[in-house]
């Protein structure tokens, strides 16, 4: 467990794709700058997609541009097609993540379209941006359990992310889209999908929409995972996927590692700082347990 994780900030694009009140670009690129200055230093960014589709996302160039000027930093964005591959590249993308359901009803949902068929249309995006030079993540969504075909197989979601690993992904985030594993189910998903991607490639991205995030991270570190997906503020949920609520919040994960003796190099108080802003912006009280106990201890 002293092996380095490394934290992948999504807030500002899972975490704002499902909002109602629509984010500027303004704040956005101020969201991100100060979670950068909190010392997060992967981050996602915006999303390359149909602004008919995630309005939320509208502009995600302008916001890439804004922010791609801190050496050693990373900042992902969701790119769909080809199309959106063209437009992230024209923005100055150095890493672009590509997904595919691990089961059809949510792929049907979300995209219109078969897993295979998905898989057909990010195949040439990852083939052009390895000849460009430009990183590629892969997600893999439903991975515990899917809001339109109930349970998944994890030899299903080891097909997929077998796929993604084959095509050249440098890494895969496995997503519990819909918050509903268990460290246990998480621990069989994790030793499935590992016999054909290595276990230090895999990311966990869990939602936490029965509480059980933390506990499946904790299952999923002690397997060897060493990469985690989290949002600021607990900020999320997915706009296929009726009921789930948002991402594990970061300022948690940050608690429980910083706890266990792994160094994550992230400033807390900056991070509270960052969710309180945003969280303000939108008009609701952060989901972060940690958040609300270090505001609750200020207000004293």
């Amino acid at each position: 467990m002293t092996d380095q994780v490394r934290i992948v900030e999504v807030g500002p694009r899972d975490g704002l794709q499902n909002e109602k009140i629509p984010v500027s670009v303004e704040a956005r690129v101020a969201f991100i700058e100060n979670l950068v200055k909190a010392g997060l230093r992967r981050i996602e960014v915006g999303s390359f997609v149909s602004p008919k589709a995630i309005p939320q996302m509208v502009n995600s160039d302008q916001v890439l541009r804004a922010v791609d000027h801190h050496p050693g930093y990373e900042f992902h964005v969701l790119v769909p097609n080809e199309k959106g591959y063209e437009a992230a590249k024209a923005a100055g993308a150095k890493v672009v993540a590509v997904f595919a359901s691990a089961s059809e009803g949510f792929s049907k949902a979300n995209i219109n379209c078969s897993v295979a068929e998905s898989i057909s249309r990010f195949t040439p995006v990852i083939e052009r941006a390895k000849a460009d030079g430009i990183k590629v993540r892969g997600y893999v969504s439903c991975v515990l359990g899917c809001p339109y075909d109930g349970e998944v197989k994890p030899s299903a979601v080891a097909a997929v992310a077998k796929k993604l690993w084959d095509q050249g992904c440098y890494e895969v985030s496995l997503g519990d889209t819909i918050g509903v594993g268990t460290p246990m189910k998480a621990r069989q998903l994790l030793r499935a999908v590992a016999a054909d991607v290595p276990i230090k490639k895999l990311g966990l991205h869990f939602h936490d929409t029965y509480g059980q995030a933390l506990a499946n991270l904790y299952a999923g570190l002690e397997e060897g995972a060493r990469v985690i997906d989290s949002a600021a503020g607990g900020l999320g949920g997915c706009p296929y996927a009726p009921g789930a609520t948002g991402n594990v919040a970061t300022e948690d994960v940050v608690y429980m590692l910083e706890g266990m003796g792994i160094k994550t190099g992230v400033d807390m108080q900056k991070l509270v700082a960052a969710t309180n802003e945003i969280s303000n912006l939108l008009g609701k009280p952060p989901v972060s347990r940690v958040t609300s106990a270090i505001n609750a201890s200020r207000s004293k």
